[in-house]
């Protein structure tokens, strides 16, 4: 009966102190943010865009919403495409006139 306890005693007492790795899995560390994309999110609604690339994803976009909702959006949707090359214009000035 006592070294049942003892067992159990050191048991949680490994668990308890024992080193905790902060590294995520590997399954975490690449998967993909968006399995599914919207083409339609009002424009007005979106409050952040987050571009997020990974090695085994393709390029994605995550709209976050005023109501604080997440989406991910379609980087093929017409507007996006072409808020993304006005970005890049406004880029390519500034870094002209620097």
């Amino acid at each position: 009966m006592d070294l049942k306890v003892i067992v159990i005693a050191a048991l949680i007492t490994v668990t308890m102190y024992g080193s905790v790795s902060q590294a995520k899995p590997i399954s975490l560390v690449e998967r993909c943010w968006c399995r599914s994309t919207v083409n339609t999110v009002p424009q007005r609604n979106i409050r952040e865009l987050k571009f997020v690339h990974t090695p085994n994803c393709h390029f994605q976009v995550i709209a976050k919403l005023k109501n604080n909702k997440e989406v991910c959006i379609n980087p093929e949707t017409k507007w996006l495409q072409q808020y993304l090359k006005n970005a890049l214009e406004k880029m390519k000035k500034a870094k002209q006139v620097n």
